[in-house]
């Protein structure tokens, strides 16, 4: 009995720590940002936050890498929106909440639906972090970043699903992003959230084809082949938005 107690004492205390230790990484990415006028610092404490990867055998080092790949964009993610609100505190105060949202609420989940969410916000916010920063880098860069992103949220979902064409997949779909992107580069709409910081609308149509193309690949997981049926609403949402996009919000401000 004393030992169930100790071991539920050890818990309770290591749920606190886990809960303060992301906390204060967030408030410390805001204070740095705050503080320092260059990313760097705030980056590398993102990458510290990662030691545990590399706390075991070499040989789990690119299991462990791939699986924090999503986290670790949503974290550098986070760093280059809160240096392109720079001067409007309450935006920065909105962003440091939602990465404490993400790092205690959604990021530990692991049911399919999560897991899920977790792909899609590691894609929106990593794409819109390289639109932000896309006019001081070479399209090469650009390119390479964005499949990075595609490829990392990709695996991340199929991970859940046992697929046995999981590396092939992940990089096809990092290839159609890329595609995307470079297009994208050279046309790139944003739409204004509070100072610098744009949402790109770039980012929102990769979204809605990856969420298109994730319901096309659920329906074959399932089925064996795509029924119509459960693909015919995602498609016709899919067009709707992005024809809203290009020919109703297409000239609303550009980055």
């Amino acid at each position: 009995m004393e030992l169930l107690k100790t071991v539920r004492k050890r818990s309770f205390l290591s749920e606190v720590a886990y809960i303060v230790l992301n906390i204060v990484l967030a408030v410390a990415l805001l204070v740095i940002v705050l503080v320092v006028n260059v990313p760097w610092p705030a980056l590398g404490v993102v990458l510290l936050s990662k030691w545990r990867v590399f706390a075991v055998r070499s040989r789990y080092w690119t299991a462990n890498i791939r699986a924090n790949m999503v986290d670790t964009i949503v974290g550098i993610s986070m760093v280059v929106f809160l240096y392109a609100a720079s001067g409007n505190l309450p935006i920065q105060l909105l962003l440091t909440a939602l990465y404490i949202a993400w790092l205690l609420v959604l990021k530990p989940r692991s049911k399919r639906s999560y897991i899920a969410a977790q792909a899609a916000v590691g894609l929106v916010a990593g794409m819109s972090a390289i639109v932000q920063i896309s006019p001081t880098l070479p399209s090469s860069v650009v390119v390479i970043a964005a499949w990075v992103v595609g490829y990392s949220a990709t695996r991340h979902i199929l991970s859940v699903q046992h697929e046995s064409h999981i590396n092939f997949l992940s990089l096809l779909w990092g290839f159609v992003v890329a595609e995307i992107m470079w297009l994208g580069y050279h046309w790139t709409i944003g739409y204004t959230l509070g100072s610098a910081l744009q949402l790109s609308q770039v980012a929102i149509i990769i979204a809605v084809l990856s969420f298109l193309a994730e319901r096309v690949y659920m329906s074959h997981h399932r089925n064996g082949t795509v029924v119509s049926s459960d693909v015919l609403m995602p498609a016709l949402l899919s067009v709707s938005v992005i024809g809203v996009l290009l020919f109703v919000f297409g000239g609303a401000a550009t980055i």
